[in-house]
Formats: C-alpha cells, sequence, structure tokens
C-alpha cells in the first residue's frame, strides 16, 4: 500500500528533537501562551518578513478572527473562490457576511483577478484569495484591484506556508495573511493550529486580546473575545519543524517535477507553476476526465488517492441560499476531474517510481 501521505516517516526523521522539546514543555509545566508560542510566533514571522505572528488554535479560526478584527460584518460581500475548504467560506458567514463566489483560473485553480471585478459591488469589502495546493494566486492583480476599489485583502495561505510571488512570501501581501498547522500542512503541528500574520501593530494587539477572551491583561475584558490559543507544546513542536520547512518544501517541489516530467506525455492537465512564483506543493494535483476510473484502478493498485475537491462550496447544500442558482463552470469543470497524487518529502524515488509506473498503466 502507498500512502496518501506519511506523518509516520516525518516524526522518525526528527524524533530525538521533538521529544526533547516536549519533554522540557512538560517539565516547565506552562503550557498555554507561554515562552514557546512567543518564539514561534517570533520565528515564523521572520520567515515570512512580517511584523507579527498571532497563533490560533486553527486555520478556520484565523481566518474567522482576521475578518472579525478587520470589521467585516452584516451587510458586507466578501469575495472569494468556490474552489477551496470550506472554511474560507464559513469565516465569513460567522462574521455575518456574504461570500460572493468568483471563478478560478483553469491552470491555477486560484481566483481569477479578472473574475473579482465582475463581481464588485457597493456592499463589496474585502476579497480572499486561497493559494490553493501551494500555489500562489496573482498578487499583483489583485492587490491592483484592492488598491483601486478600496477593498481589503485576506490572504488564505493555509495551504501555502513558503510559497512566494515575484520572490515575497504569499500571507504577507494584503491586511493579514492567514495559516493552518493542520498536521498534514506542509507545516504541521500535532493536533490543531492556526495563525495570522500582518505587518499591522494595532491588528495584532486587537487579535492578541481577541484569541484570549478580550483581555489586554489578565481578568480584564475590554470586549467579547473567544478561547482560540495555540498551546506551548503544538509550539515547540512547529518551532522544530520550521526548520526544515524550506528544505522539505524542496523536497516537495523535487518530487512534483519528476512527475511532470514523466507523466507529460498523457492526456492530463498537470499542475505546473503558472507566473513568477514559487510553488510548494501542498498538493500534486492532476485533472483527467476519466478522473473516478482512474481513481478506482490506483485503489486497486494499492495507490491511496485523494479529491481536493470534489463539490465546490457553491453546490453545498449548506450554501444553496447564497448562492441563488450560481453557475460557476471553470470551478464545476475542475472538480469533476481532478485528483491528488500521492506527495510528501519522505517518498523514496522507488515508491514514487511505481506511482508513476501505475498512472501510465491505467492510461
Amino acid at each position: 500500500m502507498v500512502p496518501f501521505t506519511d506523518l509516520k516517516a516525518e516524526y522518525l526523521a526528527i524524533r530525538n528533537e521533538l521529544l526533547e522539546v516536549m519533554e522540557q514543555v512538560a517539565k516547565d509545566g506552562w503550557f498555554i501562551l507561554g515562552r514557546q508560542v512567543e518564539a514561534f510566533e517570533r520565528e515564523f514571522a521572520a520567515y515570512l518578513g512580517v511584523r507579527h505572528i498571532v497563533t490560533v488554535n486553527s486555520g478556520s479560526d484565523a481566518l474567522y478572527l482576521a475578518l472579525q478584527a478587520l470589521g467585516i460584518g452584516p451587510g458586507d460581500e466578501v469575495i472569494t473562490a468556490s474552489h477551496t475548504f470550506i472554511s474560507t467560506a464559513d469565516a465569513i458567514v460567522r462574521n455575518g457576511a456574504a461570500p460572493v463566489f468568483a471563478e478560478i483560473n483553469p491552470y491555477t485553480y486560484c481566483i481569477e483577478p479578472a473574475e473579482i471585478t465582475k463581481h464588485l459591488t457597493a456592499r463589496t469589502k474585502a476579497v480572499i484569495p486561497v493559494h490553493l495546493y501551494g500555489h500562489p494566486a496573482d498578487m499583483k492583480a489583485i492587490m491592483d484591484i484592492a488598491s483601486a476599489h478600496n477593498l481589503l485583502i485576506i490572504e488564505d495561505a493555509c495551504q501555502a506556508h513558503g510559497a512566494e510571488f515575484e520572490g515575497r512570501k504569499v500571507g504577507t501581501f494584503g491586511q493579514v495573511g492567514c495559516f493552518s498547522f493542520y498536521p498534514t500542512k506542509n507545516l504541521g503541528a500535532y493536533g490543531d493550529g492556526g495563525a495570522v500574520a500582518t505587518n499591522d501593530d494595532a491588528l495584532a494587539d486587537k487579535l492578541r486580546m481577541m484569541r484570549n477572551y478580550g483581555q489586554p491583561v489578565k481578568y480584564q475584558h475590554n470586549f467579547i473575545g473567544v478561547n482560540s490559543r495555540l498551546d506551548e507544546m503544538q509550539a515547540a513542536i512547529l518551532r522544530i519543524k520550521l526548520k526544515y520547512l524550506d528544505a522539505r518544501n524542496q523536497k516537495r517541489i523535487a518530487i512534483a517535477q519528476r512527475y511532470s516530467q514523466q507523466l507529460a506525455a498523457l492526456n492530463l492537465q498537470l499542475p505546473i507553476p503558472y507566473g513568477p512564483v514559487k510553488h510548494v506543493y501542498h498538493q500534486y494535483v492532476i485533472a483527467a476526465d476519466n478522473r473516478d476510473a482512474l481513481k478506482n484502478k490506483l485503489a486497486e493498485r494499492g495507490i491511496q488517492t485523494q479529491i481536493h475537491y470534489p463539490i465546490p462550496i457553491h453546490r453545498q447544500k449548506a450554501y444553496l441560499s447564497y448562492c441563488c442558482g450560481l453557475k460557476l463552470p471553470i470551478t464545476e469543470r475542475i472538480c469533476s476531474r481532478i485528483l491528488s497524487l500521492p506527495i510528501f518529502p519522505e517518498m523514496s524515488d522507488q515508491i514514487l517510481g511505481e506511482i508513476i509506473a501505475e498512472v501510465i498503466r491505467c492510461l
């Protein structure tokens, strides 16, 4: 059996370092908002090149709290893609705003800037570009639109740790960038976790209070907040993993390049980087006309694959009332054709070769 991902192999590669810091956290006896969280926030901010990282307990909460901190709420519209994990849209709805779904680029699978302008209204307050699968959205065009129309930009970088647009890390272009540390991410914890990146001092201060019951100091509550805190153990683990992020991303890129070279002759759409970007391949997503048959054949041969995502958000039952019969033909066609092949840094050349050979046989 070829697994879709292998978190055990990742753990074994850095086991001693992880056990050492986990034991240290336990010995310290401080588990919430301590020195490990403070250190990770500094280190991840330095990695991205931003002034502030505010950690929270998930990527979903990062998006939710970022929108709330920016004052987005009832009466506002937020434009985003329908082809993404549902938490992107959920953050909009949970704040009382209305999601507006725009078409995506058929090659990058990220929101198409020209489509954003088609959906602008007097109520449009923000755009959430999603750097899907590790491929950056076209941030130059998106920021130009935002500047022209006075829009807020909240980057969903939950799948794009270390990805770059024009040499600059994603998550650093808009007012905020949101990250997830779900275990399978390129930078993953051993539980849930998330972060908001920003260069705005006041916004960072507000987010720190929001994540901790609205407290600037203990037992003083300036507003209604939430409990959304990254714990010390996860922060310690992430500090170790952050040291290896670039090297692990390079391994993903090398695996993706071999996939693309050896599958190039097949009737597939392959995830080649488009534009001045660094694609970090959180997923390696192909598109095939016979997607379901291919998935089944690979499963019969012991190769795990996944579909990210089979149903776009605008066609989900939970969102039908927001969409009023909306049709997004590019998005819908892509969702019917995409298939994610296994990709993880510990994948051996032999296993990669076996996967490639089986894909070729199945087609």
